[in-house]
């Protein structure tokens, strides 16, 4: 069987080096070369892009433990090395001629059978091979990453003529499974399925503004997450991306494009032309069509006069229609259907590119799946081209555009001939979409480790539901709690929901998964409005019980007599974090961000979190070692709220357990976590008792972590809030008035830690940090 052990990546510039660091991501060690510097050390380019990944922003590092899995070569005395690699990435400058002379280097040197790959973003893969090997050509295929490939989901898979299918399920299998991506089979056609609609939609929408006298900032308000699209948007999505590169993107389009009926699109508007010339390329030049002014503040590119104009008041009534909105399709809706000058830019753009995507159709892909999964994936689309239309009603789209004149492909035509309405439908549970070669629906194709709630609810598994969660059954004797609230924040339904489910467990499951689906978070923490709400109306005693039953909850969560394992991605701050805490495993996806930030809102973790974290810190450290310093650590970790970056980063900071899995496919968490629970139900698990042996440093400890704050405090590193807050902590860590290398129990902390929460929601500036974070959300350093 095939493995892949060690990787070369050929070209370390901005996509060589973040490829190199998520094949690092994954555990897999990587050889990274380059061209050999001019004069000096031979490999001082390569060094370069390696430390320019590791300094990156966002992070291409899960952790920085990835950088010792990097050895640096360049292709002049390291070249050889790739024989000894099972996977060879190529990632040079975006010239055939370039990238087939290193190819045929590569072919006399790499082992026999060896996979190879090109990230190119729309060359012809055939084309680079032309000149090379049966066996190469066998083992070859595009392998094409979207930047950075840590968290773009999309990598498009494109085999050649003569490339062996095996490679590609082989790859395909390895790219989703080890890391994590969202794959998408593609034709040898310019640009691939991504770049050639993503490219026409930014194009068009660029064509749209300009003339149609938009402003770049007027259309980013229409055009990103107002429509289910990233914030950047298309001008600022077009500066992240270097207006160089996206120059050269469309160009190819153009030049390479034959018989595109739209061809014409992509021609470099004059005012890009403009930009580049300037050396004004967007983000890595500090301007394109932003520019960040003397003051700080962000201004944008006038088309007409070429010069820079701060930010307007904007005062559009689709915008305002959409921030009512929830969902993704509401807003779409919303904002096409509002009926002012921003919903004639969208309906014309949105319009246009699903009849393009329309005529691509057996020229790129076989199925519209393809290109939808290609836009969301690679651009960040939460609805692609066709889910779009079907959110705005695909009939009365397709009659709208057939009585402005404009004709529908054939594929179309047929498409209402046969009496569809709709481009994808839900059956009994099971997604399907419309197969233009069969003029029938097709079941959408999903790897089985997928686990879809909603096709769950559509299956009436669902065992207890109210408003903020359900308990569903995922089949196997396993029962799944769901969070849905909004970034499913803790309250009182949440509560008493995951009571009942505990008790459906007990009488009826063998095991629970606590996990849900939301595209950001597994939870954000507690309800601060509702917080917020009860301390302004002086109802500690209402407060005060729900902090016992969150606690509570918590504490069956730990000591349920079914195994309870966490499925998690996204955010898991303070309450959602201390959930996590008390699970017997913990599946998290790679892409979680985890932390009990409670100081930031002028509080401590109180759902047994400060308890959670003391028994982590002081679990495995010997009775004869000195334990303030292993205490100081976490110490730290809680009073500055820190959050990971990842979940292996969690895991080094305490959050994670060294036994709990973290993989990089999050749409598989659900699944792993469900295989964990059965695989501890069927192990003998069994009920654990409370602790009443935790070790404490007592009323010694409390002094030394007090020195800690003082000196931070004086060195002006904390305000005198903070410090308040930070002592708070250090007395529950510690367990409050005892003597030194006291033994106490959990439900004495617990107590600590109610105590110290409900002291702290007195106090004026607790409550000041409380609603500066509810208004503004962020934290407020008072």
């Amino acid at each position: 069987m095939r493995r892949i052990k060690k990787v070369a990546v050929m070209g370390s510039g901005v996509m060589g080096s973040a490829i190199a660091a998520h094949f690092t991501n994954a555990g897999i060690p990587c050889l990274l070369l380059d061209v050999p510097a001019p004069e000096g050390d031979p490999n001082t380019l390569v060094q370069k892009g390696l430390e320019n990944a590791k300094r990156a922003k966002p992070p291409a590092f899960y952790s920085k433990n990835g950088f010792a899995l990097i050895e640096t070569g360049n292709f002049s005395s390291d070249l050889g090395k790739i024989s000894g690699c099972d996977l060879i990435i190529e990632a040079v400058v975006e010239k055939m001629d370039i990238k087939q002379a290193l190819w045929k280097k590569v072919d006399a040197l790499r082992a026999p059978g060896t996979l190879a790959a090109s990230n190119t973003s729309g060359l012809s893969i055939n084309g680079m091979v032309a000149g090379c090997s049966a066996d190469l050509k066998k083992h070859f295929l595009g392998m094409h990453f979207f930047n950075p490939p840590r968290y773009l989901k999309l990598l498009e898979i494109i085999p050649g003529k003569e490339t062996d299918p095996g490679v590609v399920d082989f790859v395909r299998d390895f790219g989703e499974n080890v890391l994590g991506k969202g794959i998408v089979i593609c034709r040898d056609t310019p640009n691939f399925i991504a770049n050639r609609v993503g490219a026409y939609w930014v194009s068009a929408v660029m064509k749209a503004a300009i003339d149609g006298g938009y402003s770049v900032q007027e259309t980013d308000a229409l055009t990103g997450a107002n429509i289910g699209h990233p914030k950047s948007a298309t001008f600022r999505t077009a500066d992240v991306i270097g207006l160089d590169t996206l120059v050269h993107v469309t160009e190819t389009l153009f030049r390479d494009l034959k018989g595109d009926d739209e061809k014409e699109i992509f021609k470099t508007p004059e005012v890009m032309e403009f930009l580049v010339k300037s050396g004004s390329l967007g983000s890595k030049t500090g301007k394109g069509f932003y520019q960040k002014n003397k003051s700080g503040d962000i201004d944008h590119l006038d088309f007409k006069t070429r010069t820079y104009t701060p930010k307007q008041s904007l005062k559009l009534k689709c915008v305002e229609a959409a921030r009512a909105e929830e969902s993704a399709a509401g807003k779409v809706r919303a904002m096409v259907n509002a009926g002012d000058r921003g919903s004639e830019l969208l309906w014309k753009t949105i319009s246009a590119t699903f009849l393009y995507c329309a005529k691509r159709i057996g020229e790129i892909c076989d199925t519209l799946v393809e290109i939808d999964n290609a836009l969301k994936w690679g651009w960040g689309h939460q609805l692609g081209a066709f889910e779009k239309i079907d959110a705005l009603g695909a009939v009365s789209v397709l009659e709208r555009i057939k009585k402005e004149g404009r004709a529908l492909p054939k594929i179309i035509e047929d498409f209402l001939a046969g009496g569809n309405s709709s481009f994808y439908k839900r059956e009994k549970g099971r997604d399907f979409f419309y197969d233009f070669r069969t003029k029938n629906y097709q079941p959408v194709v999903r790897s089985e480790k997928i686990i879809l709630l909603k096709n769950l609810k559509d299956q009436d598994k669902v065992v207890v539901s109210n408003a903020g969660a359900t308990l569903l059954d995922l089949g196997d004797g396993v029962a799944g709690l769901e969070f849905h609230t909004k970034m499913n924040a803790l309250g009182p339904e949440i509560v008493t929901l995951a009571n009942q489910a505990l008790d459906e467990v007990e009488r009826r499951f063998d095991a629970l998964v606590i996990g849900n689906q939301h595209d950001r978070a597994f939870s954000a923490g507690a309800n601060l409005m509702l917080m917020l709400m009860a301390i302004q109306e002086e109802e500690w005693d209402d407060l005060d019980l729900f902090i016992r039953n969150f606690q509570n909850m918590n504490m069956r969560f730990r000591y349920s007599p079914k195994p309870v394992v966490v499925a998690m991605q996204g955010l898991a701050l303070g309450g959602g974090c201390e959930v996590c805490l008390h699970a017997d495993h913990v599946v998290a996806a790679a892409e979680s961000y985890m932390g009990l930030v409670e100081a930031g809102a002028g509080l401590i973790p109180a759902g047994g979190g400060t308890k959670e974290m003391l028994l982590r810190a002081m679990g495995g450290v010997p009775d004869s070692a000195v334990k303030l310093p292993f205490l100081q650590g976490i110490f730290e970790t809680l009073a500055k709220g820190k959050v990971s970056g990842s979940a292996p980063e969690a895991m080094e900071m305490g959050f994670l357990k060294p036994s709990d899995a973290v993989i990089l496919n999050g749409d598989f968490v659900l699944h792993f976590a469900k295989q964990a629970a059965l695989g501890l139900a069927r192990s003998g698990y069994y009920q654990k008792p409370q602790r009443s042996d935790i070790p404490v440093l007592g009323r010694e400890g409390y002094a030394a972590l007090k020195v800690v704050v003082a000196g931070m405090q004086e060195g002006k590193f904390i305000t005198e809030h903070d410090a308040v807050v930070a002592l708070k902590l250090g007395w529950v860590l510690t367990g409050g008035n005892v003597s030194g290398r006291e033994i106490v129990s959990e439900q004495y902390l617990l107590d600590l830690e109610r105590e110290a929460f409900l002291s702290l929601c007195g106090m004026r500036k607790t409550q000041e940090r409380i609603k500066s974070l509810l208004d503004t959300g962020k934290p407020l350093r008072n």
